[in-house]
């Protein structure tokens, strides 16, 4: 290579890395891309498009939200992995496409460590175990019982193989010594509609889907796979409250972006999303839907992604969870 080439080489790479805090400076210039893996109208389109109006109010620039559903969370992460790193698409994803579902398939085209800079978690969501009042089950402890009066018998929903929900039951029946008859769903509203229904016995399920239906009567709350209780369901024990140890499977919201995202970018958008979760409006609406505010810097959200991923996949490996 010429000296006259290199030298043209060099010239261009130090004019980008001037030009990158410059544009991280300038930072939104137009409407930023919230994508999220599931259909709307669920808790997580509730959770971004609430984050996504707010943060449109303290960038001064649109967000809007692209609903990308399908493979467990997989498409809208590879579509976000393979984005501009410009701060302009960014991806507000549950714990299940980024700590689950590389461990589940193979021929995941993404590596959550590699492709995703994190800006910050936003919510931490209960997963609950739920019965039918009618069934007079009034506790995790009287359903492991009769788990264990009938073993392999008592049908237990989840939405979906390898989903938190799936993932709670294995940790239950591992700190009971139960066996249930595991029941995948594609996810919760089938899985819902069948256990009040009387087709299943019991399951676990996010918080902010079952409440309506704590909430009319429907359904009863007999414990939490989470490490507190949640505020919503103040008298409802969590499973280690119960004897059940090492049964914490909550579900959890984070925003990220492509690798490779500017830091400044990085640090002026989880500003903002720690700001938007300060605002007692947004937390209330939040709260009341079941989704606790949990903000954190990157860094934290980083090592916590990394810990997930290590937790879940020892759990997938020791019980041979496979896909399908």
């Amino acid at each position: 290579m010429s000296l006259r080439r290199r030298g043209r080489i060099f010239a261009a790479a130090f004019a980008l890395l001037a030009v990158a805090p410059a544009a991280a400076q300038d930072y939104p210039t137009r409407t930023i891309k919230m994508v999220i893996a599931f259909p709307p109208g669920g808790p997580t389109d509730f959770v971004g498009r609430l984050l996504a109006d707010k943060l449109k109010d303290l960038l001064g620039q649109s967000v809007i939200i692209e609903n990308k559903p399908g493979a467990a969370g997989a498409i809208g992460a590879e579509a976000v992995a393979r984005a501009a790193p410009d701060g302009y698409t960014l991806f507000l994803t549950t714990s299940g496409a980024v700590a689950i579902t590389p461990h589940l398939h193979a021929d995941t085209h993404y590596d959550p460590v590699r492709d995703f800079a994190p800006i910050s978690q936003v919510v931490s969501v209960t997963t609950t175990l739920v019965v039918r009042p009618e069934l007079g089950v009034n506790s995790a402890k009287d359903l492991v019982a009769m788990a264990k009066a009938k073993p392999a018998t008592i049908p237990f929903a989840s939405t979906g193989v390898g989903s938190p929900p799936h993932l709670a039951l294995e940790l239950l029946q591992s700190a009971a010594d139960a066996k249930f008859v595991h029941v995948p769903y594609r996810g919760a509203a089938p899985a819902i509609t069948d256990l009040l229904g009387g087709q299943v016995t019991a399951m676990f399920a996010d918080a902010p889907v079952l409440l309506p239906h704590i909430q009319a009567g429907k359904l009863k709350a007999i414990g939490v796979a989470s490490g507190a209780r949640n505020p919503l369901l103040p008298d409802v024990p969590t499973l280690r409250e119960q004897g059940y140890a090492d049964t914490i499977a909550d579900n959890w919201y984070a925003l990220f972006a492509p690798a490779r995202t500017p830091p400044a970018i990085i640090a002026r958008l989880n500003q903002a999303v720690r700001t938007a979760l300060t605002d007692p409006l947004l937390r209330d609406k939040l709260i009341k839907s079941g989704a606790v505010p949990a903000p954190t810097s990157p860094e934290e959200l980083g090592k916590f992604l990394k810990e997930e991923l290590d937790r879940w996949g020892k759990v997938i490996r020791d019980k041979g969870i496979k896909e399908g």
